[in-house]
């Protein structure tokens, strides 16, 4: 399958949005879903760190992966992104075929 899900995490106010946004217009992903009210807890320099923050959940095509990655830490607060993308192994067809008209 040639689609992905790629989460992203960034801290909650207007950083997802712009994200968003700004992968959105280089039709580099057909969708974006923000999820506002995410709390974690991860190693951070050695120690238990938490931040509240928000999720972004993209669906796009894996050809354009790499570029998305780059475009996202070009522009992220986080010296260290969450970026991790997840193959898509099978679903609605016609989801599919507005991914790849999408983007």
């Amino acid at each position: 399958m040639k689609y992905c899900v790629v989460f992203i995490t960034a801290p909650r106010g207007p950083e997802p949005k712009r994200l968003a946004k700004m992968l959105l217009n280089k039709k580099l992903c057909a969708c974006v879903n923000i999820v506002n009210s995410l709390d974690s807890f991860f190693w951070w320099k050695s120690k238990i760190d938490s931040a509240r923050e928000a999720l972004l959940i993209l669906k796009t095509k894996r050809s354009l992966l790499e570029r998305l990655i780059k475009e996202v830490k070009a522009i992220h607060s986080y010296s260290v992104c969450e970026i991790v993308a997840l193959p898509l192994v099978g679903g609605n067809p016609d989801y599919f075929k507005w991914i790849q008209e999408s983007c």
